[in-house]
């Protein structure tokens, strides 16, 4: 049986990448796949040497047909997003047409629907591209959403789809998944259907109160869920608050990590803190014990 084990933490910056880089290294091989596909950094721990790339293709984008427009301005009239411009090129019938500008544009169809003349269509847009890449982990499976690109959670889902197709291939026992932060689209796409969700939380104010968020999801999504605090050490009293409230919530408590600067001097070798025996090394290996996988 595969097992998923999904990596997600309530905000940005708890050192959610950091742990599952190490937990790459730990584990005997697994299935990678960096679904953090807004902001992906879990390339910069693993360097994997891309073998596949292809074009993420999602959502569709208006473009205006100059030789049939009339420069009527009925699409920039309805258009709600100001992604309509009379400044395209003339077409001897009329000196000047209109043009979209692609980054404004939704894709909402509206322009398109109501353009008497059918100048208008809606085309397919390349979204991002994502990537199947080798480790020394073992195989990654990860991707780039496009600057202002839509429809991330369709990027991590297809992404997760081809890491479970890899798994299998590859007789993997573990996907292991470095989820997006927050309780978004994406993190939504990132743990449906895993087996093991593990929130990485720090000891704050607004650590916590994301905690609570986070643990909120995975309850609705009835997925086993385990919490690490990571800095733990930083605040003791806020610690043991935050583990008492996971707890309160359902979850299992995996461990916690101290705050170890010496984690900043493993990722500028670009390697995890379990290659570089940091002190907080042995902390990690305790998490990933605890995980039971």
């Amino acid at each position: 049986m595969i097992k998923e084990l999904v990596v997600i933490s309530g905000k940005g910056g708890t050192g959610k990448t950091s742990l599952t880089g190490s937990f790459a290294v730990l584990a005997n091989q697994p299935v990678i796949s960096d679904c953090d596909v807004d902001a992906a950094d879990l390339h910069l721990l693993l360097e994997p040497k891309i073998v596949q790339r292809r074009r993420f293709i999602a959502g569709q984008r208006a473009q205006i047909r100059p030789g049939h427009c009339t420069a009527c301005g009925k699409c920039e009239e309805l258009c709600r997003f100001d992604a309509i411009f009379y400044d395209g090129p003339g077409n001897g019938s009329v000196d000047k047409t209109f043009r979209v500008d692609p980054i404004a544009c939704e894709g909402c169809g509206v322009c398109a629907r109501f353009c008497a003349e059918d100048a208008i269509v809606l085309q397919p847009t390349e979204s991002g591209e994502w990537y199947i890449s080798q480790t020394r982990c073992g195989t990654m499976v990860h991707a780039q959403l496009g600057i202002g690109a839509a429809n991330s959670g369709r990027l991590v889902t297809l992404i997760r789809k081809e890491a479970a197709r890899l798994a299998e291939q590859e007789n993997s026992s573990l996907i292991l998944i470095d989820g997006p932060p927050g309780i978004g689209c994406p993190v939504i796409a990132s743990v449906t259907g895993a087996n093991v969700a593990l929130v990485v939380t720090e000891p704050t104010v607004s650590g916590e109160h994301d905690l609570e968020r986070v643990l909120a999801l995975t309850r609705h999504f009835d997925i086993d869920t385990a919490v690490c605090v990571n800095k733990w050490d930083i605040n003791p009293e806020m610690t043991e608050r935050i583990e008492s409230s996971a707890r309160q919530w359902g979850a299992r408590i995996a461990g916690r990590v101290r705050y170890d600067t010496s984690l900043t001097s493993a990722q500028m070798q670009e390697k995890t803190a379990i290659e570089t025996h940091a002190p907080c090394a042995d902390d990690i290996i305790g998490v990933w014990n605890n995980l039971n996988l």
